[in-house]
């Protein structure tokens, strides 16, 4: 009898289950469901903000070449 035995691990989530109890493992899995979407979302996020000031840079050297006024109202970066 192993850790790979299916007995030894439906007796171990019986334990847990009787330890903590069906709500409270259900809260946990939303919590950690929404840690784990809350997290890839700020990773896109980060790639988005990336490419952004690229296109912004691009954009005001394009206007300044044509001698025309930058959309910033002038201030400098």
């Amino acid at each position: 009898m192993g850790l790979s035995s299916v007995s030894h691990w439906l007796i171990v989530l019986l334990i847990v289950v009787l330890v903590f109890g069906t709500a409270k493992l259900r809260n946990i899995g939303r919590d950690l469901g929404g840690a784990v979407h809350d997290f890839k979302e700020g990773l896109n996020q980060g790639s988005e903000n990336k490419d952004a000031p690229a296109e912004k840079t691009a954009e005001n050297t394009a206007e300044k070449a044509e001698g025309g006024e930058s959309s910033d109202g002038g201030k400098a970066a």
